[in-house]
């Protein structure tokens, strides 16, 4: 056992490293998630201030929404959705969704940053120009 102190400091010198990461970012909080501003000059036109679908869906699986939208529409011909609510849509993201969400700074960019995902919307479609 003489070598006792160099293992003793391994082991000390080994579990620093290992929970470094861990104790090293206590305390810090990440920051708040981004809330998008409906304050747009097209949703404020709208007697009926209502998306697709209800906002907590949206928010969650609004991506597999828009998938199975694309399955509909390109492969199967269907222009038409229904919702939750019985009120139809045309399933078109450039002619539903960007009429309201028009600043895809806005209401894309500034969640997908957030939560570092990258979609391929803009491979097929044709990418809106913001207006300054």
């Amino acid at each position: 056992m003489n070598d006792s102190r160099y293992i003793i400091t391994g082991l000390i010198v080994f579990i620093v490293l290992v929970t470094f990461p861990f104790w090293a970012n206590a305390g810090k909080a990440a920051p708040p998630a981004p809330a998008p501003s409906l304050d747009t000059p097209a949703i404020q036109q709208l007697p009926e201030k209502q998306c697709v679908e209800a906002t907590a869906y949206m928010r969650t699986d609004h991506m597999k929404l828009l998938d199975e939208w694309r399955t509909r529409v390109v492969r199967e011909g269907k222009r038409i959705y229904v919702a939750s609510n019985g009120k139809e849509y045309e399933m078109s993201l450039e002619k539903t969704c960007l009429q309201c969400h028009s600043s895809k700074a806005q209401f894309c960019d500034q969640c997908h940053n957030y939560l570092d995902v990258q979609p391929d919307c803009w491979t097929c479609h044709i990418e809106p120009k913001e207006s300054k």
